[in-house]
This record gives C-alpha cells, structure tokens and sequence, in this order.
C-alpha cells in the first residue's frame, strides 16, 4: 500500500465544527473570562478568528514579545499596546463588543493589580461586551476571578483526524522528497492511528512525521517506539514510567494455566475478534515473593503486544491535601489515553491498605481506585500484585473488581528444573552438564529468585577459585541459603492456606 505524494483530504489539518459551537456557546452566555489550558495555541487564535466573524465583533491577540495585534488591520490600536496592564486597560476602557486571545498570561495572575483588572473587566462586562480568553498550557485562575471564569477544554483528535492527519504528514513528505509515495500497509496505518489517538494535533504530526522520516516506510515494527515516544509526551509527572522490557513466558518457567488464560483473552483484548464480550478489565496475583509476580505483568505485556506502564506508588504520595487523588487520576488519564496496554501495580497492598491514621487519605486512594475500575471505558488490563493479603481491604478482592484471582505458589519440581535451565542458559552454561534431579531435589521449598541468586552467587564463587560452575558449587550454595519458606515458615504457609480455596493456581 502507498500513501500517495499528492494532498489528501485534510481531514486533521481544520478545526472541526464542534469545538468551535462549543466555545460559541461560552462566549454567548456572556462569560467575561475564559480559560483554555492547551498546547495548541493555533488552534485556539483560529477558532476565536472564525467566531468574531460570524458575530461580526473585532478579535485580538496579545504575547508579551508582539503586543496586542488585531485580526482585522482596520481595527489595530493607534498606539502600541504591549505591558500586559495596557492591554488590560484597553480592554476595559477602549473597544466593545470584542474578543481579546491572550496567550501565556498566566505569570501575571500573581500581581495583585492584574487581577484586580481582571475582576474589574468581569464587572463591567455589560458596559463593553468584551470577553477575554486566556491562553496556556497551565492556567492557575485566582479565587477571586473563579465566579467569573468558564474554562473549555479544547477537545482531542477523534481517530478520523488522526488518519487524517497522517495522510497529510505523508503527503508533505512526499512533497519534500521528490514526489515519494510513503510505503505502508493498512495494519500499519491503524496500529499507527490507534496509537496516536489522545494526542494533541501537534504531537500526532511530530510523531507520524517520525515514524515516516528515516526511510518513508510506515511499519509495524515502528509501533513501540511511537509508544514510546508517546509516553514521554505525556508521563513528564513521573507518576507512570514507561517499561521498556518484558518477557515472554518460556523465560519465567511453570504458570502455564495463567499462561493460557492469559492467551485465550489476547484477541478480545486488541479488539481483533467481532464480538459483544467486554475486553478483559485485569488480575490481581497474590503469592509468595520472588515467584514471579512481577514477571508475569511483563509477559501480560508481551503477549497482548501491548505497551507496560508502571504505577510506582512511591512517588504518587503529595503532603497537601487533594494532591494525591490527583496525581492517582492523572495516571488513570495516561495510561487510558496510551490504551491499549498493561497497567502493572506493584505490591498494591502498599497503596490501597486502609489505615486509620492517615486522616482519610488511603480509603480516598481506594475509592478513586475502585471507581476507576468500575468506569473505565478504554483498554487497559490492569495486572496488581501483592504479597500481603491480610493488608488488602474487601472492597478490592471481592468477586468482580477483577476478572480473576491467581496465586502464584512455590514452583513445583519440574517448574524448579525449568527455571534451572532457564537461568544456566541464560548464563551460557549447558544443563545437561549438570545432575538437574539432585539441583531440583536440593532447592525444594525456593523460590525462583532464589534458585537464580544461588546459580549467580556459585558462579561469583567459582570465578574466584578461578574454575567453571560445578554441580558441587551448586550444592553448597544451596545448602548455605535459607529460603523465605524456611525463614518465614509461618507466614508463607497462612498465605497458601488463606489462598488455597480461594484463588485459582498459575499451575
């Protein structure tokens, strides 16, 4: 399939009507201010433009580096108007019947004189009809404009602008180049608009532009870097992190019913089977540590071919009040908008177990949790893991708020000679080399991390009496390691016990 050099519709490149009646509608309820928090200035000077013709008013644009500019020569201010009080007087004393775009004021809603400008534009508005719209990609509104202020929200591309969108970069990069026409096929073309759905229209641009720049191919093997990319346009707040590896199951060893349950979801998960089942929403795994939890959210990833975000609940925590529901929702955001993908929450005891001295706090961290969960519309399957059950409130374990329940047991015997092998391969080193029934035998009651670390920890001995791993290097570092399920023997077995008929085995 080629995208040809020619213009296509330009379907991405207008602001589509809708927006536009909606902003409308604000100006028209005679709401003195306006506050649009936006990256897409453009967008927002054209659509004020086409509003003050259809209401016949004369429109303005004021920077601080321009000063104010009027759309129509005809109605340029016979003096230069740049300080931003200026403008605000002339707004107040000079013009009716106007729309005034003042992009990047929001430093000077700190001076007390600026706002007091601001409220006295608001309380005359019936003697000047004028409505100023404040523009920026932040714009905190003082309390005393806030009974005066109506904020828009410019809305997203829908998935037919994106597409839209693509074929004009491709076109202008045909352009560019002698005519080319960009090569792609149509999976490509849709993974590649699916995956840039949520963006603004300026960084839809700059990512296809990126995906088609180096040889003008659209492929899917270009899809995870978009993803990438993607993400560090929208996790600045360090909330999410964006994980680049995952595994596939044959590196992590047993879970092979999870493994199964997993791959028959696959195709409801990316949408490629026509049916009426919702995808499916996530599972929470309980277990014992250093079986392979963590693991298990990498191989989700990789089996639904889908980008894996992070939750890490260590940075989510703000000392004032209201900031960490925010910051919860905020990633709820991103990882919708980065939909579809893997959503992994590590120990999720951590942040969701209810405490009684935290002035309300965890329960308002569960109830955004649990709302969210509940609501949800886009794809993302969330994979929770926990080691401490007791910790975890009713609320979330209950039948529902997850599709399954799974715990993840100390590895069986043949599971424990399959992580042996993955890791002496892993390793270079050959297994057949090895007594695998007497090494399987030896590491009864281990973890697979701690099979792994007794294979690290005998290669560190054997380099320093400088000879290769042998079967007795092994032997003796496991006999010298006390594992969790010896070391914490009661812990772990009320664990089994608590989950033994009441969760579903990985095996």
């Amino acid at each position: 399939m080629n995208l040809p050099s020619a213009k296509l519709a330009n379907t991405g490149s207008l602001v589509t009507e809708s927006p536009i009646r909606d902003l409308e509608a604000i100006i028209r309820s005679r709401t003195p201010l306006i506050v649009v928090e936006t990256g897409e200035e453009p967008q927002i000077v054209q659509m004020v433009r086409q509003i003050a013709k259809r209401f016949q008013f004369k429109a303005y644009r004021w920077t601080v580096t321009e000063g104010l500019q009027a759309f129509d020569p005809c109605d340029q201010p016979l003096q230069s108007v740049v300080k931003s009080q200026e403008v605000l007087n002339f707004i107040k004393t000079s013009v009716t019947h106007s729309l005034f775009v003042l992009l990047d004021f929001h430093p000077y809603l700190d001076d007390a004189v600026t706002v007091r400008y601001l409220k006295d534009i608001a309380l005359t508005y019936s003697h000047h009809y004028s409505t100023v719209v404040l523009v920026g990609s932040t714009m905190p509104i003082p309390p005393e404009l806030q009974p005066f202020t109506a904020r828009f929200r410019l809305p997203l591309p829908s998935a037919d602008e994106v597409r839209g969108m693509v074929y004009d970069v491709a076109a202008d990069w045909g352009a560019e180049h002698g005519k080319r026409d960009v090569q792609t096929t149509n999976k490509a073309i849709d993974l590649l608009v699916r995956n840039l759905v949520g963006l603004t229209a300026t960084d839809v641009r700059r990512l296809a532009l990126k995906a088609i720049n180096d040889d003008g191919v659209i492929s899917e093997s270009e899809m995870p870097e978009v993803m990438r990319a993607k993400y560090e346009l929208l996790g600045r707040d360090g909330v999410l992190s964006f994980e680049y590896e995952t595994v596939q199951f044959s590196e992590i060893g047993g879970l092979h019913r999870l493994q199964n349950w997993l791959t028959v979801r696959k195709d409801f998960f990316t949408g490629d089977t026509d049916t009426q089942l919702d995808p499916p929403r996530g599972v929470l795994l309980l277990g014992v540590q250093g079986c392979g939890k963590s693991l298990v959210a990498k191989a989700a990833a990789a089996i639904f071919g889908a980008p894996l975000l992070r939750l890490d609940f260590s940075v989510l925590y703000n000392k004032y009040y209201g900031e960490t529901e925010r910051n919860l929702r905020k990633a709820f955001e991103t990882a919708e908008v980065m939909s579809p993908c893997v959503l992994w929450m590590d120990e999720i005891e951590k942040g969701v177990a209810v405490q009684e001295d935290d002035d309300g706090l965890s329960r308002r961290i569960l109830g955004t949790f649990l709302t969210w969960m509940s609501e949800r519309k886009k794809p993302v399957f969330v994979v929770a893991t926990a080691n401490d059950i007791m910790r975890l409130p009713p609320e979330l374990v209950r039948k529902g708020r997850f599709d399954e329940i799974f715990f993840v047991d100390l590895p069986s015997p043949q599971n424990r000679r399959d992580i042996l092998q993955i890791h002496l391969r892993k390793r270079s080193l050959e297994p057949a080399q090895f007594d695998l029934d007497a090494l399987v035998e030896a590491t009864k009651g281990f973890s697979g991390s701690e099979i792994e670390q007794a294979i690290v920890s005998a290669m560190y001995t054997a380099h320093a009496q400088k000879h290769s791993l042998t079967q007795p290097d092994l032997i003796a570092e496991i006999q010298q390691t006390r594992p969790l399920s010896v070391v914490m023997r009661e812990k772990i077995q009320e664990t089994r016990d608590w989950a033994s008929d009441r969760t579903v085995p990985c095996d």
